[in-house]
């Protein structure tokens, strides 16, 4: 449909608390344009995903994964393209019981050329609807569990460098990674 302009961090829009879209507009044509614009605006700014929220939706829709390699993010799995509609996340433990945490580095769209290291849950599961209204439940771990986190942390008002513990691993990233990922990223 199209591509949207990405709101940047500073804009109090992305601090709310995204709206659960309402169970009587699955299978919509609201919620299919929004999804459809959220695909061009992620695919054109080449995201690994995209929240409402971050163009001025006030939903709890977010969009993630892609059927090939990120430049953004050279090196990691492919996370299957999902749309996710008023998710759940539920942190899991590891079979011995330990619920653990993983450090690794993110960037976001809405906060353009920086990178930083952020703990995420390491196993979760989540739960949600896709755009048809049928209901989503996967356990995930590694980058899919970073990507539905950092995701949906758009839905409540959360940025990753809200998550930040160490600001000496917080920069540009034309800096941190030079010749490795691209400045407005």
């Amino acid at each position: 449909m199209a591509i949207r302009d990405i709101l940047k961090m500073g804009d109090a829009r992305l601090l709310r608390h995204a709206q659960a879209w309402p169970a009587d507009q699955f299978d919509s044509p609201a919620l299919h344009a929004l999804v459809q614009d959220l695909a061009d605006t992620m695919r054109a700014a080449q995201g690994a995903g995209l929240a409402a929220p971050q163009i001025g939706e006030d939903w709890q829709v977010v969009l993630f994964g892609s059927p090939d390699l990120n430049p953004r993010y050279p090196g990691r799995p492919l996370v299957p393209p999902t749309v996710l509609v008023n998710p759940v996340i539920t942190p899991l433990p590891d079979a011995d019981g330990t619920l653990r945490e993983e450090e690794d580095w993110e960037g976001c769209l809405s906060v353009p050329g920086l990178r930083g290291v952020v703990p995420r849950h390491a196993r979760i599961r989540y739960q949600g609807f896709d755009a048809l209204g049928d209901p989503i439940d996967r356990t995930v771990d590694g980058f899919h569990a970073r990507v539905v986190q950092h995701e949906c942390d758009h839905l409540w008002g959360k940025l990753y460098p809200m998550r930040v513990r160490d600001f000496s691993r917080f920069g540009f990233a034309d800096v941190l990674f030079p010749g490795v990922l691209a400045a407005d990223d």
